[in-house]
C-alpha cells in the first residue's frame, strides 16, 4: 500500500469516526507534530543561533576550510 493509499484509507476512516476522546488525541499529535522547533530548544541554544545571525550579518565569518584545519585533529 501507497503513502497515497494510506491517506485516503485514514481519511475514510476519520470520516466515520465518532469517539471524540480518539479524535482529540488526534488533534493533540497534529499540534504537536506541527510546533515550531525555536519553541523548544533552549535560551542558550537560542541566543547561540542569534549571535551566528549577527556575525553572519556582519561578514564576522570563518571559512569552512579555516574551521576544518583548526579542528582537523578532532574530525
Amino acid at each position: 500500500m501507497n503513502v497515497l493509499e494510506k491517506k485516503v484509507e485514514l481519511i475514510q476512516w476519520l470520516s466515520l469516526l465518532e469517539d471524540g476522546d480518539i479524535i482529540e488525541k488526534l488533534v493533540k499529535f497534529k499540534e504537536d507534530s506541527t510546533k515550531d522547533w525555536w519553541d523548544s530548544i533552549s535560551a542558550e541554544e537560542k541566543s547561540g543561533i542569534e549571535k551566528g545571525l549577527k556575525e553572519a550579518d556582519s561578514n564576522e565569518l570563518i571559512s569552512h576550510t579555516t574551521v576544518r584545519k583548526l579542528y582537523e585533529k578532532w574530525l
